[in-house]
């Protein structure tokens, strides 16, 4: 069988598959890229974020549950201004609250504190203050620089 003769027969079936092919694939990856914004825009929404909402307002996410999206979101568009939306009328997050510490960070924050006080209370941890009194009460450091720890030319 020629080459000319089988593109001739079965060419539009050939072509036809490869864009079905193509479609599908196409599909799918635009399926898996929404899909990985969607999560994205759930990890985001969290208190505190100031989200975009469908009808172009802006505000601040005070609560949202993302396992319950029955559940109403409340924004609150200004200083004791709350609203209650849909929860997928947040059209996008504006800024993501990384600086933003959680209760529980807080709390292992402070808990690390109280062990870092009490190994110094100890004599288990030097701080950076009882270094600098050491090498003071020496007398080393009394006319150095303190940005270059060198004694300044005369």
């Amino acid at each position: 069988m020629d080459f000319a003769r089988f593109f001739a027969d079965y060419g539009l079936i050939v072509l036809l598959v490869v864009l079905l092919i193509f479609m599908f694939w196409s599909s799918r990856r635009r399926m898996q890229k929404q899909k990985a914004e969607q999560e994205a825009k759930a990890r985001q929404t969290v208190p505190g974020a100031e989200v975009l909402l469908q009808g172009g307002l802006y505000g601040t996410i005070v609560s949202y549950d993302a396992d319950n999206l029955d559940q109403p979101a409340i924004v609150e568009l200004a200083p004791g201004v709350q609203i209650k939306v849909h929860s997928q009328a947040i059209l996008r997050v504006v800024s993501p609250t990384e600086g933003v510490v959680t209760e529980d960070e807080y709390l292992s924050a402070e808990e690390s504190h109280a062990e870092y006080a009490e190994g110094v209370a100890d004599g288990e941890i030097s701080s950076i203050s009882d270094d600098q009194k050491r090498t003071a009460a020496d007398g080393s450091a009394d006319d150095s620089d303190p940005g270059t720890g060198t004694k300044p030319q005369a």
